[in-house]
Order: structure tokens, then sequence, then C-alpha cells
């Protein structure tokens, strides 16, 4: 599928739009990377998972968590490594969300009316008990839980234990008739991770102990009293032990998820998909889209079709046709007519179903998928290359020719303009023959009014008008 073409008809932004609907990153990756088939069994299973989708989210509420690229945290678990405690969220956000995924799927409805779905549903893993263990160990991403482990939670007592003790006598301190006139303010703080309080610098020799800081105004010591010193190295001690005991913690933790690395990255994989397939679903359900029937005729009937990047009060509805008793449609008339807008109208519509997108239009629309789209639309004049406007669209147009076959189709917006009227009329019939012996279906919009009189007269070409 030659991107540059498809391009011209505004797909990327298509994409874009329905990455908006996804939560995941992953989803939102397939949304931008999606491309049209020209499998017509693969169309069909897409427009089907899409339609599935639609109809589990009129019976279900999906939720897909917060869920944040996992790579880095396989790549450590794959290497022995010790994950840290937002590694470890992120991985049980993924399993969690797996877990309430796969039980919104199984409950509650007949999961046999959604085979396509249920492919990807039955995919997800999740483990209780490591969720349990996790949500038992912490409490968020910068604090793990008391209940972690026996040890754990015996340092915390003791490290609370003293803390006390060490408060009670700064406060004693603070509140004594005797040192309270040295005192800058009545509070105790922390500097150097220990205990200190705020003394006069006037008196700091009055008060025995260890200055750990002075304020930016000289004004303010920090003197850690010596009748707190040895208390403060033992919670410094505690301290210590709490850290290496953590990162047991975290060790153990993490050893739990080293043996489901691979389900891990399935489930990264699967959710992002079913992201992506609800959200062509959610998109599908804004633009008020139909799945589109698709034909082997090799024909395109669009009823009632909107240009899904036009605000719906601000188009008036096309409906056009081609491929049934012609194959070459000419659609004339005044410049700002809607004539190039009807041409991506199509064009677009027909990338989206083979996308496997819901289409705005009625339900007795149907396409053709093709195998591949060209489309000449707008002015690419080069000035690196010093083409001139014509010989842009010329040099498109001799590539299309080259390329295309019977089973393309070919979108040419102001074919021959550019140039001399009656050369550009005549070089236009030319290009439109060429792709008519070949079979090939072709729109074209032209002001010309020699190319309106020879669809008039030439079978195979016909004729249309945009009614504004």
């Amino acid at each position: 599928m030659n991107l540059k073409y498809i391009e011209k008809l505004e797909y990327s932004t298509i994409l874009d739009k329905l990455s908006e609907f996804c939560t995941t990153d992953y989803g939102k990756n397939l949304c931008r990377s999606l491309l049209p088939s020209s499998n017509k069994q693969e169309v069909s299973n897409l427009l089907e998972e899409t339609s599935e989708a639609i109809r589990l989210l009129s019976e279900k509420e999906l939720s897909f968590g917060n869920i944040k690229p996992i790579d880095y945290c396989l790549k450590i678990l794959n290497s022995n490594g010790v994950l840290n405690l937002e590694m470890i969220l992120q991985l049980t956000q993924v399993l969690k969300t797996s877990a309430f995924l796969k039980d919104s799927f199984y409950t509650d409805h007949d999961t046999s009316n959604f085979p396509i779905c249920e492919t990807y549903f039955s995919k997800l893993y999740y483990n209780p008990s490591m969720i349990k263990a996790v949500e038992n160990a912490i409490v968020d991403e910068n604090t793990i839980s008391d209940t972690a482990s026996s040890k754990l939670s015996s340092l915390r007592k003791e490290m609370k234990k003293l803390e006390d003790e060490i408060r009670e006598k700064l406060n004693h301190f603070l509140h004594s008739p005797h040192s309270s006139k040295y005192i800058q303010e009545s509070i105790i703080t922390m500097r150097n991770n220990r205990y200190v309080i705020p003394i006069k610098e006037e008196y700091r020799g009055m008060v025995k102990g260890f200055l750990h800081d002075i304020s930016t105004s000289g004004s303010t010591v920090f003197i850690e009293p010596m009748s707190v010193f040895e208390l403060n190295n033992q919670l410094h001690v505690l301290q210590l032990e709490e850290v290496i005991e953590i990162e047991h913690i975290l060790q153990e933790l993490s050893l739990l998820f080293s043996p489901y690395i691979a389900q891990l990255e399935e489930d990264y994989i699967t959710i992002g998909t079913i992201d992506f397939i609800f959200a062509k679903a959610k998109y599908a359900l804004f633009l008020n889209a139909i799945k589109p029937r698709i034909n082997d005729e090799k024909y395109i009937s669009l009823v009632g079709a909107r240009h899904p990047l036009i605000e719906k009060d601000s188009m008036v509805p096309l409906t056009i046709e081609i491929g049934k008793s012609f194959c070459s449609l000419i659609i004339t008339g005044p410049n700002t007519g809607g004539k190039t807008v009807s041409l991506k109208t199509t064009g677009l519509l027909c990338l989206m179903a083979c996308s496997g997108l819901l289409i705005p239009a009625k339900e007795e629309s149907s396409i053709y998928v093709f195998d591949q789209y060209f489309a000449d639309i707008g002015d690419e004049q080069s000035i690196a290359e010093s083409l001139s406007t014509f010989s842009s669209h010329m040099s498109h147009i001799i590539h299309i020719l080259e390329e295309s076959t019977s089973e393309s189709f070919v979108l040419l917006d102001e074919l021959g303009s550019g140039t001399d009227p009656i050369e550009g009329s005549s070089l236009a019939i030319s290009i439109l023959e060429t792709l008519y012996h070949r079979n090939t279906l072709c729109i074209s919009t032209s002001h010309y009014v020699e190319l309106k009189h020879y669809a008039l007269v030439t079978d195979g070409f016909e004729n249309a008008s945009v009614r504004v």
C-alpha cells in the first residue's frame, strides 16, 4: 500500500482521531499504524470484529486502567534484576486489568455471540495470589506497607518507639524554663536525617550537642542535643536495617513475577489490542457509522455518505455509485462546489472499511476490496525539483498509470488542469481511456466541458454533479 497516495485522502488524520478513543499506549500505536487490507476475507473479519465490539459495548462497561509500557520492567526481570515499587505496580496493574477484562467478558452474557472478541479475551492471564501479595506489601509507588514482612513491621515499631522517646526529650528541652530563652522557635525538625532543634545563634555555645546546619540568615543554628545523640544513633541503625529489609522485599516480589514474563508480555499486548478494537467501536458510535457490505462485483455504492472529518451539520450527504454499468465517473461543476470533497469522501470511506472501520453512511452501502488506492489531489508544485503544478500532476499520473491494475481504485482531482484547456481536456480523455481499457475504476473531477460531453457519448463513462 503506497502511503503517499492514501495520505492525500487524509487517512492519517482518521487514525489520529481513532487513537483518541484509546487508553493504552499500545492501542494508540496500533491505531496510528493501521493500514487497509487488500484481502476480502481479512476485511470482512476486521469489520465483524468492530461490529462485535459495538454489540459488546452495549452490554458491558470496559475499563483498561492506567496501563504503562512494561518493556523495561520485563527487561530487568529477564536479567534477574530487582524491580522498584513503581515497576511492580505497573506489572500488577497489567494483571489487575486482565482480571477485570476477563471477568467482564465471561460474566452475565453468552460469549458465543462474540467469537472474534473471545479469541482475545481468552488469552488474558491473571494471578490472584500475586495481586494479593503486592497489595499486602505496597501502599503506593513510594511506600512499602508495614505488613510486607514481620521483620519490617517489627523494625518500624521499634523506630516509632525511638522517635517518640526522642521527641519527648526534645519537647522537654524546648519547654524547659532553663533553656527556653535559647530557642529560636519551639519546633522539632530534621537535619542530615537526625532530629534537631533551632537555637538562636548567640546561644549556640550554651547548648551541648552537635551543630548540623545554619540558617541562610545566620541567625539560627540547628543543634542535636547530647541527650538524644545515642537515641538518634540507634534510630539511624534501624533505618539502615529498614532499607535492607525493603530491598529484600522488593527482591522477593520481583522473584514472584519472574516466572511469568511471557504471560505479562502477552497480557500487555492483548490488553492494548482489545483497547484498539474497542476504540474502533467507539469511533463508529461517535460517527453513527455502519458496516458496509463487501461485494465481489467490483463496484462502490455509497448512500447518504458523510466525510468523517467534516461536521455532520456542515455537509450534504453524498450518494455515489460506480462499477456496475460504468467504471469511469467524471464529476464536473464550479469551484468550491464540493467536487473534491466528494472524491475524498469516496476514497476515504473505502480505505476505512478495508481497515476494519465502520463508515458514516446508510446501511445499503457497499464497497469492493481493491489491491491499491491511487490519488492525485491538490497542488504539489515542487520548488526543489523545479516542477510546475502541471508537471507535478503529470509525474504522479504517469506513476499511477504504471502501477495501477484492474483491481485498483484511482481518484484524480482536476484532471488535465494547469495547462492549455484544449490540450488539458484531450490529455485528460486519453488518461481516462487508458484506465477504462484496463477496467480500472476511476473517479475524476474536472471543470472541462469537453470531458462532460465525452462522458455523455462514451460507453463505460458517466457524468455526476454535486448538488449544493
